[in-house]
């Protein structure tokens, strides 16, 4: 396997295998493959290969997978919008995307060993997929961690790392045990191959849909995994011909954890326990995220705890059984429907992942 080039994208150093940049810069990989054909008839598209339908798109080969990819898109009334159901993916979120991705870059880097950080969905998905690809691996959680997802990691043969403290903490005690030992790591922050697999939830909706992109996408917002990966997607797609616009990207952080939003708007005192799965008060890509809000006239906006419980019963009672988490779309919809940012007729997706698993 190749390891394709990464370039910091604030002081413009190369690397070939690094997590950061000397200067402490996030790293990007220095080039977006595209397509040189013309976007294919929707209905002759081949996608039984999953996300990595698109390795047009992917700047990774292939490694270890699982069938990721290739979630049910389907409308609700009920929200007058689209649902993508994440929540099917093979360890039940989208972080699938990123994982299959991220091993498959680690693998080609060499790598025999891998450590990441997570609260869970993550650190759950990278266990899962370093099983797979048969390499060891350490996730860093909170002492908090739901008892589901620490399961779901112990099963995979990963060996979980408690740290008592918050999120934060988690992630020093894991940089701390790559800057001191050998082992790769394998961020859903940090390595840029993880947000080349969350990129393809684009591909799917903007082919799900004839190649017809919606007026905007809602989304959970935290260290914007799946924000900023949706976003590079549809600015590939656009590059590349095979759609028109980009649609607008609102993001929805818990109050309380709201660091984007505090940047664009007063926001609401008070802290969301339950949307948990989003609790990051210093995103490590946050001006690319910033970036992104303001290149597709996009916000992002800090949702209360009442109203993501609100609409997690709503969900829960119309048969989406989804973690917590994923209700703070829906939450969100509603309050930019209301507001006037976007209208009432406008054409929506959001995504659901995450299980509605038990603590």
């Amino acid at each position: 396997m190749t390891t394709p080039e990464l370039v910091c994208s604030s002081c413009g150093r190369i690397y070939s295998d690094q997590w950061r940049c000397e200067c402490g810069g996030v790293l990007d990989f220095a080039q977006q493959p595209l397509p040189e054909h013309d976007r294919p008839d929707p209905g002759q598209f081949d996608t039984r290969d999953g996300l990595w339908s698109f390795d047009m798109f992917i700047p990774v080969e292939k490694g270890p997978s699982l069938g990721e990819g290739m979630t049910p898109l389907i409308p609700s009334s009920t929200w007058d919008a689209q649902f993508k159901l994440e929540y099917v993916s093979p360890t039940g979120s989208f972080k699938d995307r990123g994982a299959t991705t991220t091993i498959s870059h680690a693998i080609a880097c060499g790598a025999d060993r891998v450590v990441e950080d997570s609260s869970g969905n993550a650190g759950a998905a990278i266990a899962t997929y370093a099983a797979q690809a048969g390499i060891d691996a350490e996730i860093y959680v909170p002492a908090s961690v739901k008892q589901s997802k620490l399961r779901a990691i112990e099963r995979a043969g990963a060996t979980p790392v408690r740290i008592e403290g918050g999120r934060q903490a988690v992630t020093d005690a894991c940089i701390n045990a790559v800057e001191s030992g050998d082992a790769w790591y394998a961020s859903h922050s940090w390595s840029p191959a993880f947000f080349a697999g969350t990129a393809t939830f684009a591909y799917e909706v903007a082919l799900q849909r004839d190649w017809s992109v919606p007026d905007a996408i809602v989304m959970p917002l935290g260290h914007g995994t799946l924000f900023l990966g949706v976003y590079r997607g549809f600015e590939a797609l656009s590059e590349a011909g095979w759609i028109d616009s980009v649609p607008r990207l609102l993001g929805a952080q818990a109050a309380g954890y709201a660091p984007i939003a505090s940047e664009l708007h007063e926001v609401p005192e008070g802290e969301n326990d339950v949307a948990d799965g989003i609790q990051i008060r210093e995103p490590t890509r946050k001006q690319q995220l910033l970036d992104a809000i303001a290149a597709t006239d996009g916000d992002a906006i800090a949702i209360p705890e009442e109203a993501v419980q609100t609409e997690l019963d709503r969900l829960h009672r119309k048969g989406f059984y989804v973690e917590p988490t994923s209700a703070i779309a829906p939450a969100a919809l509603a309050t930019y429907r209301e507001s006037g940012t976007l209208a009432r007729d406008a054409d929506v997706v959001m995504p659901l992942t995450g299980h509605g698993m038990k603590t």
